[in-house]
Formats: C-alpha cells, structure tokens, sequence
C-alpha cells in the first residue's frame, strides 16, 4: 500500500463539501416558535414541530390566527376558548386573595373582562364583586 503525501488533494466524495452542510450563507430556516409558552427552541419531529420547554407538540399549519386588534396575541382560557373584551368568564378553582379571609370561589361569574399585558402572567384586568378591581390569569377561567 503506498501512502500519498498530505499535501496531495483527495478524489472521491468529501463529507466536507456535502450539499447538505450549513456554509455561513446558508442558514436554516427558522421554526415557529410555540404557541403556549413562546419558546424558540422548537424542533421538528416527523410532521409536528415540538417545544422542549413546555412539551407541547403542534402541527405547523395549526397556528392560531392573530386577533382582530393586529398585535398577534391570542389569549385562550382554561379550557382553550379564544377570549375577548366583554367577554364573561367563571372562575374553575378557588383562588386565595391577600387580605380577604375567603378568596374566590370557584363558579364565580366575572362579567366584562378586559385583555391586558399584565405582570406574571395575569392577562384578564376585570372587576368581581365584593372584592373590587382585580388582575387574573387566563388559566384559571372558563369562558360563560
């Protein structure tokens, strides 16, 4: 067997200039991020893109659509019901609430919701009875 010099180019297939190598003009195109959590570490698995940070699976055409406001969030109750402002939702636990000696009940129907940006999560701003002004998550409601 006679040995070629490291300097002598290579014939044959080269891994290296593989078409399906990524070059620093060729990036891969970037998957959607997920819909429940936002999460930019999706992957593909067969036909459904997958999120490792929350495990939701989805496929790629059943995306939700932007709302009607053109700011692209949707914001689902508990059960995955697209709500609205107006809106009237019933609460499906019991919530504690500082300062009151009771909290929530579950069942308790809060009229004229509004959608908010609001701190940890708490997206409804809404009003409930005998407690006043108050901020809630969309995972604790059903809508009515």
């Amino acid at each position: 067997m006679t040995r070629r010099p490291a300097h002598a180019p290579t014939t044959g297939h080269d891994p290296a200039t593989d078409r399906t190598r990524n070059t620093v003009n060729e990036e891969p195109d970037p998957l959607a991020p997920c819909p429940h959590c936002a999460g930019a570490y999706t992957y593909e698995m067969g036909a459904l893109l997958v999120c490792p940070e929350c495990g939701h699976e989805w496929a790629p055409s059943s995306v939700a659509p932007a709302d009607e406001d053109g700011d692209g969030r949707v914001v689902k109750d508990a059960v995955g019901n697209v709500l609205a402002d107006g809106d009237t939702v019933t609460v499906t636990r019991t919530l504690k609430v500082k300062g009151s000696p009771s909290g929530i009940k579950a069942g308790t129907k809060v009229r004229g919701i509004r959608l908010v940006d609001g701190a940890d999560g708490h997206d409804i701003d809404c009003r409930i009875d005998g407690f006043g002004a108050m901020q809630l998550k969309s995972s604790v409601v059903k809508k009515a």
